[in-house]
C-alpha cells in the first residue's frame, strides 16, 4: 500500500474528486492548507498597491491506494488539477507499513 499525498490549487479540487471517484477512488483526507513553491509567493495589485502573498492557498489530499493504483491516481490528479501555470501542485507517494482500524481493532499488514 502507498499513500498518495497531492497538494493543489483550491479551485481545481472539485474536479480532481470528481475524477478520482469515478475511476473508482473513493477514500481520501482533505484539509485546508498554505504553503508556497519555488515561485517564494506571489504579488497581488489592491487598491492600486502591490501586495507579496507569501503564504498560498492550497488543498492537501491524502489517499492510501493499492500499489497497483498509485499510477492511476497519479494520472487522473495530474490531467484533472493541471492549469499549466506555476503552483498547480505536488504529488509526494510514501510507503505504507500498516493500516490500523480504530472500530475494531482490525490491522492489515502491507500487501505485496
Amino acid at each position: 500500500m502507498k499513500m498518495v499525498t497531492a497538494v493543489i490549487r483550491p479551485e481545481m479540487f472539485d474536479a480532481v474528486k470528481a475524477a478520482l471517484e469515478a475511476g473508482g477512488i473513493y477514500g481520501m483526507t482533505v484539509s485546508e492548507v498554505v504553503g508556497r513553491g519555488a515561485q517564494k509567493g506571489i504579488a497581488l495589485k489592491f487598491r492600486g498597491k502591490t501586495v507579496p502573498v507569501e503564504l498560498i492557498p492550497k488543498v492537501k489530499i491524502e489517499m492510501v491506494v493499492k500499489d497497483a493504483d498509485v499510477e492511476k491516481v497519479i494520472g487522473i490528479i495530474r490531467a484533472n488539477g493541471r492549469t499549466g501555470k506555476p503552483g498547480d501542485g505536488r504529488i509526494f507517494v510514501l510507503p505504507v507499513e500498516k493500516i490500523c482500524r480504530v472500530r475494531t481493532d482490525q490491522e492489515e499488514p502491507e500487501e505485496g
